[in-house]
């Protein structure tokens, strides 16, 4: 079985909206406005690309990173590799940036069952909360920025459920006051 890793910057009260600069959201830009730049933070980017052998996406982040991904460098690794969207309303995919579509949470799971290493979910926040609330996440890596943004899109759902145990994998606080948490969850 493939596991399923969610990776996404979040606020310490777990928004995810706008990290990166995204129009719409009145705290967009949050990661690189309001918080020192250090490299040692991102490491962990650099080693996903390298260990995930693929990306899935929602149909929101895919039409934002379809037309810019491609063309960033820093992204090489994610450029190569396969990419789905989880989608009901996407007609077909952006020849930018090819992709297959899945229409519901069940393909998903069909995919997690087939040969490959991990799958990662980026952006996509709408996408990681049913993934999270359908038990399909195996592990969070997660940039936990030190800052309270109040709205916002949240990383998780406020589905009332049965409790989720996690099991930490790794952390470390930086210099900025970043905090990596890599968890997995416990099934």
């Amino acid at each position: 079985m493939r596991m399923l890793i969610v990776t996404a910057f979040t606020s310490l009260d777990g928004v995810v909206e706008g990290p990166g600069g995204e129009p719409g959201y009145r705290n967009s830009g949050w990661t690189f406005r309001d918080v020192a730049f250090d490299p040692a933070a991102y490491e962990i980017k650099g080693r996903e690309q390298e260990e995930t052998t693929a990306l899935l996406l929602g149909r929101t982040s895919y039409e934002a990173f379809a037309p810019v991904w491609p063309t960033m460098d820093d992204f090489a690794g994610y450029n190569a590799m396969p990419r789905y969207v989880v989608s009901t309303t996407l007609a077909a995919q952006d020849d930018r940036w090819p992709a297959t579509i899945l229409r519901s949470l069940d393909e998903v799971a069909a995919l997690k069952e087939t040969d490959g290493g991990p799958i990662a979910v980026h952006g996509s926040a709408t996408l990681a909360r049913s993934l999270a609330d359908a038990g399909l996440v195996d592990r969070y890596h997660l940039l936990v920025f030190p800052l309270l943004l109040g709205a916002g899109k949240r990383l998780w759902s406020e589905t009332d459920k049965d409790t989720q145990k996690l099991s930490v994998r790794e952390s470390q606080t930086y210099a900025n006051g970043i905090v990596k948490l890599v968890y997995d969850v416990v099934h």
